[in-house]
């Protein structure tokens, strides 16, 4: 695969300047196109060690106009970044759309680097490139560019490359010492990198290998490249890959054909009010405990709570939150996205407010609007909230794989109740807010989303991330309900730490170990 980076490509110095010049004139004129336009570019800069990466990197900075982009390098995992899951740290630096980010290394330096070091095999690595390769397709689709540079050398140009940067003080060679390993091992460090760029090489996300021993051909190499891929992009929309999932069942007229899981919830169900005061404060003094013990043992926690218009969820969020400790916990109230969330991929306002470990994070609606009133109203197109599934279950599988404890909950009342609910609030004067024309707009598409929901449980309810359906007409039965959940779940993933996280005996490459240090 390499050897057309080992050819010894040149360019002299005079035809550079006569290039460089045109070239920056049309970078800038295209990097102006990008900001009136609703693609953010991420490009990955990654290669063998000695190569001029950071060189690139400043003479990109140099052409373009820097107000428009902005450079991320990753190197040692910071404690607000080993207290998330790994990507977290990606996600917080993808561009609004219009600008341009160059991540050195991206998500790809930490698993070339743990296999590399035999933190992980084949196997593993193979594992963590089929996540990114859903990660990029994920970001692609949405509407981004992704281009990835891999700049190469031959060994001895490797070598000869180390030698000048030893006697350099200002070289980053020099300030990382441990790198040095890297060159120890050329052949395997070349080996883990091209099963790295074969397994992740895709149209949506191409590799470029730049042979790196000519500096002046190597800069000109990747600003032509880039130009070309952004001028692509900007003339003709992202070639579209069909949704993971299916379209929706098409189910025969009859009405005991179109039952749901919804319909199977037993709505009757009820509290006492002596029970239920009884059972709230057995619970309540039971959650606050085990979120100290969680906080202790550095597990977070993630609650979702969703369900039909009034159907309680803020009810039975303030049955826990005023049992915790204000210090532990934050509730993210979802409305429509701003303008600022709108500039990215829509998991992107929800991984930002991701817990630190052992905190609890609390959301009022969340990534499932994509797939309900996004869908139903039409803000998303078909192609968009069938993807969402995927999306969603490998989000929510990352937060599982980190540690978290992730509850989700949909709370559902009879169109009956909703009605009473409704108008109740119409007649109360501090409950007035809560009713809105979109609300009662809602309650007319009420069979459409009863569909959505349906679909939502069956293709996102997984083994890691289950839903808990709660009964809601009760109001009494329904907080209850959710707070015994809530115990119950932190009860056992506290009681038994590695046997409640599945998946938290398998090595994955680029995620942090008790002895890792990169």
């Amino acid at each position: 695969m390499f050897e057309a980076a080992k050819v010894g490509r040149s360019v002299s110095k005079s035809d550079f300047k006569a290039q460089r010049d045109e070239l920056r004139t049309q970078l800038l004129e295209a990097q102006r196109e990008l900001t009136e336009s609703s693609i953010p570019v991420i490009v990955i800069v990654a290669g063998v060690e000695a190569a001029g990466k950071g060189e690139v990197v400043n003479r990109l900075n140099e052409w373009l106009d820097t107000r428009g982009m902005q450079t991320f390098a990753f190197w040692d995992f910071s404690d607000e970044e080993q207290e998330r899951p790994r990507y977290w740290r990606f996600w917080r630096t993808l561009p609004p759309r219009g600008e341009i980010a160059i991540l050195f290394g991206g998500w790809y330096l930490a698993p070339i680097e743990h296999r590399f070091r035999g933190e992980c095999d084949d196997a593993a690595l193979d594992a963590e490139l089929a996540r990114i390769v859903d990660f990029e397709r994920s970001l692609t689709q949405d509407g981004a560019l992704v281009v990835k540079f891999w700049f190469h050398l031959s060994e001895e140009d490797q070598k000869n490359r180390l030698k000048e940067l030893s006697r350099d003080d200002r070289s980053r060679w020099k300030m990382l010492p441990k790198k040095s390993k890297f060159t120890e091992q050329y052949q395997l460090f070349e080996y883990v990198a091209e099963r790295v760029i074969r397994q992740t090489d895709r149209g949506i996300a191409p590799w470029y290998l730049i042979e790196a021993e000519d500096k002046r051909y190597r800069d000109l190499t990747v600003g032509k490249t880039l130009l070309q891929a952004i001028r692509a992009r900007l003339q003709q929309p992202l070639p579209t890959e069909p949704p993971a999932t299916a379209e929706p069942l098409d189910l025969p007229e009859s009405a005991s054909a179109q039952i749901t899981l919804l319909d199977q919830l037993d709505l009757t169900q009820s509290l006492s009010r002596d029970d239920y005061k009884a059972a709230l404060k057995q619970y309540q003094s039971e959650v606050n405990e085990l979120a100290w013990k969680a906080y202790n043992r550095k597990r977070s926690t993630v609650l979702v709570f969703e369900g039909v218009d009034a159907g309680g969820k803020g009810g039975a969020i303030r049955r826990i939150t005023s049992a915790v400790d204000a210090r532990l916990y934050r509730t993210i109230p979802i409305a429509a996205p701003t303008d600022e969330e709108k500039a990215h991929h829509y998991l992107w306002r929800f991984w930002r407010h991701l817990p630190r470990a052992g905190h609890i994070i609390i959301y009022d609606r969340s990534w499932y609007g994509r797939v309900l009133v996004e869908r139903v109203e039409g803000f998303a197109h078909g192609d968009e909230w069938r993807r969402a599934y995927t999306e969603i279950n490998e989000f929510e599988e990352q937060l599982v794989e980190n540690g978290a404890v992730l509850l989700k909950f949909w709370l559902q009342v009879s169109e009956d109740e909703q009605l009473q609910r409704f108008q109740d609030r119409e007649k109360t004067p501090y409950k007035q807010y809560k009713i809105t024309d979109e609300d009662w707009r809602n309650r007319e598409k009420w069979p459409q989303y009863k569909v959505a929901v349906n679909e939502m449980i069956a293709r996102t309810s997984t083994e890691y991330a289950p839903w808990t359906l709660v009964e809601g007409n009760d109001k009494q039965f329904a907080r209850i309900k959710v707070l015994k959940t809530v115990c119950d779940r932190l009860r056992a993933a506290l009681a038994d730490d590695a046997a409640t996280i599945p998946g938290s005996g398998i090595a994955r490459c680029g995620y942090q170990s008790t002895n890792d240090e990169s």
